[in-house]
């Protein structure tokens, strides 16, 4: 090589002469032999190989190996590589370019790109996290399950947050339901009392207050039911952070981290706040849901027809079926009411509200409250009318509603009702040779008009006979062999006819099934039937009318709509 200006003319490392096109170049500089040694280096490479200062040269087993395997290859090939490689030299992150140098030697130039290398990383990390948070969402909030999305949570936490999560759920009662996730390891769960106070910050977090920083908790001092069950090493770092909820936090998110990993960074942290927030909302989404759920059940409850039985020797039984399938409750009902002894009379009634679904149920259920208050005054069917239209019209429906009434008492063998009909179709009463009869019933409906007036119908039921109550959604299904015929009464009437001397549970399911056979899978209104019954043969044992039936509202457990489904 030329001896560059200013530089001695006697050669420097091994006889190896500083070259003017690199010995003052800012980029550290390496000229590296044919055997991989380092045989001279410019002024700004010295710093990062001191050893090739003080030595006059550097081995190659000391070259970076990213560096020499490059040189090797190089070597090898003869021909330089395409485009640069890359490593890091103490903390550092350089290019190399090969240039071919006198008598076989390399010269490596190194530009640095640290900077470059870490914004990198840091835009990588940022698309990771960002990521992972779109995932997190997607995963929770695709579950309403309160137990499926804290279950989530923790193994999401402990796989891409930390080496164990622990979930702390607000207290019930005086335990605290725990999660628990390692990374890799199933997730457990348990309902147990701690001491919130024990964990710096824990009780602050349960209460919607700001995180305390990472640096504040001392990781020895942590109780023991923090740690999850197997956890192997002792704890180095940790992150206690609330999982916000809507108006109520949803719990307290712990990470756990190994002494033998680094501790979190305040990067980390700040990240682990923002998947606590994400977490938080959808868990907040899951509770709100279920709660959602329970209060519905329970006013559904209320809404469901009763399951009825024998009451003082008459048999009930009813069947209801919405105009929608996968609905449970809808604008027709029933309801037995038993006298307090055999020889108080019975309350029945069956209505039907103008309108279909949720809105007409609740009118439903004002109606069947109303109704039940004014037990005490059945015995008068007019007065009973009277204050239920009264507190229709004053109330904020604009709904109207028929109904049928009837007061049933059993005595020496025969069962004697006293029907009374507020703008419904007269109840058909069937009797034990096969004649069908209507009840001369008539009345004017109720929730409409300033005053309703009725007129009521005595009828006598021998052993064996029948009176059915039902709405027009039974009357009016349209379908049969052309699919735009009504079943209609006369259809009815002759299906009642063949019901003489059966069960009242048996002619609800007859009437219903065959309804629903007509229909088809055509669109149809809600459909109720309620049949009272004097058994056959005199039977007369004592019954009490349950409650609604949770499952169906149907009279013995049964589908709303029998067996026709």
């Amino acid at each position: 090589m030329t001896p560059s200006p200013g530089a001695p003319d006697s050669p420097r490392g091994g006889g190896v002469s500083v070259s003017a096109a690199w010995s003052d170049a800012p980029y550290p500089v390496l000229v590296v032999d044919g055997d991989g040694d380092v045989v001279d280096a410019n002024e700004a490479a010295r710093p990062l190989f001191p050893l090739a200062a003080d030595a006059g040269g550097l081995p190659a087993e000391d070259l970076p190996l990213w560096l020499a395997d490059a040189h090797r290859r190089l070597r090898t090939s003869g021909t330089p590589e395409p485009g640069a490689v890359s490593g890091t030299v103490a903390g550092r992150t350089f290019e190399a370019h090969p240039s071919p140098g006198e008598d076989g030697d390399v010269v490596w130039w190194l530009v640095e790109n640290t900077d470059l290398r870490l914004a990198e990383d840091a835009l990588r990390t940022e698309r990771e996290r960002t990521e992972l948070l779109a995932r997190v969402s997607g995963v929770l909030l695709s579950s309403l399950n309160v137990d499926r999305c804290t279950e989530v949570t923790a193994r999401m936490a402990a796989d891409h947050l930390a080496d164990a999560a622990v979930i702390v759920a607000p207290a019930q009662g005086r335990r605290h339901p725990l999660t628990y996730a390692q990374v890799g390891g199933t997730v457990t769960q348990e309902l147990t009392q701690i001491d919130p106070s024990s964990v710096p910050g824990l009780a602050e977090a349960l209460q919607g207050f700001p995180p305390v920083p990472t640096r504040w908790i001392d990781p020895e001092c942590l109780p023991g039911w923090v740690i999850p069950p197997g956890f192997r090493g002792p704890i180095g770092s940790v992150i206690v952070t609330p999982l916000p909820g809507h108006g109520a936090p949803a719990g307290v998110l712990i990470l756990l981290r190994s002494s033998t990993h680094r501790a979190f960074t305040d990067g980390e942290e700040v990240f682990a706040r923002l998947f606590a927030a994400r977490a938080g909302a959808a868990l907040s989404a899951a509770h709100l849901y279920a709660e959602q759920v329970s209060i519905t059940a329970t006013l559904l409850q209320e809404l469901l027809p009763p399951r009825l039985e024998r009451v003082h020797g008459v048999e009930y039984a009813g069947a209801y079926r919405a105009s929608q399938d996968h609905e449970r409750v809808g604008g027709d009902f029933y309801d037995v009411h038993p006298g307090t002894d055999p020889s108080k009379e019975t309350f029945a009634v069956l209505g039907d509200v103008a309108g279909k679904g949720l809105e007409a149920a609740v009118l439903t259920g004002k109606i069947r409250s109303v109704l039940h208050a004014l037990l005490p005054l059945s015995g008068d069917h007019q007065q009973v009318l009277t204050l239920l239209n009264e507190a229709l019209l004053t109330s904020h429906h604009t709904r109207y509603a028929s109904l049928v009434m009837a007061s049933v008492r059993r005595r020496s063998g025969l069962v004697r009702l006293r029907l009374t009909s507020a703008g419904h179709l007269p109840p058909l009463i069937v009797r034990g040779d096969g004649r069908v009869e209507a009840a001369g019933t008539t009345g004017q409906i109720v929730g409409a008009l300033p005053r309703v007036a009725a007129r009521s119908a005595e009828v006598v039921l021998a052993p064996g006979e029948t009176c059915l109550l039902y709405t027009d959604g039974i009357t009016d299904a349209r379908g049969g062999p052309l699919g735009d015929q009504l079943y209609g009464e006369d259809r009815l009437r002759r299906v009642l006819g063949e019901c003489a001397r059966m069960p009242a549970e048996a002619v609800v399911e007859r009437v219903q099934m065959l309804a629903a056979q007509w229909l088809g899978g055509g669109r149809h209104d809600d459909m109720a039937t309620l049949a009272i019954t004097n058994p056959a043969g005199g039977r007369g044992a004592l019954h009490i009318v349950s409650g609604p039936d949770d499952a169906t509202g149907t009279g013995r457990g049964r589908r709303p709509g029998g067996g026709g489904r």
